[in-house]
């Protein structure tokens, strides 16, 4: 699922953060957790539709996902 999305954008995520070399690997390894959270974050909003009984995923859904995640970190 991770190779959906290019190193490219994982490389200048990195970047922001300072003019660092990124390897392929680092690069390899922040698109696996990317796709890793996205998944269970699409999954939650995914579920939050269901709930309503509706088959499109709205904006709500996604912050309801993330405000899911964010609480479950707290704990």
């Amino acid at each position: 699922m991770a190779e959906e999305f290019t190193l490219a954008p994982m490389r200048r995520l990195i970047k922001k953060f300072g003019d660092y070399r990124i390897s392929g690997g680092a690069a390899e390894e922040l698109r696996g957790a990317v796709g890793v959270y996205g998944l269970a974050l699409a999954e939650a909003a995914v579920e939050c539709a269901k709930r309503d009984n509706r088959r499109t995923v709205l904006e709500r859904d996604i912050r309801a996902a993330l405000l899911k995640d964010r609480k479950a970190g707290e704990t």
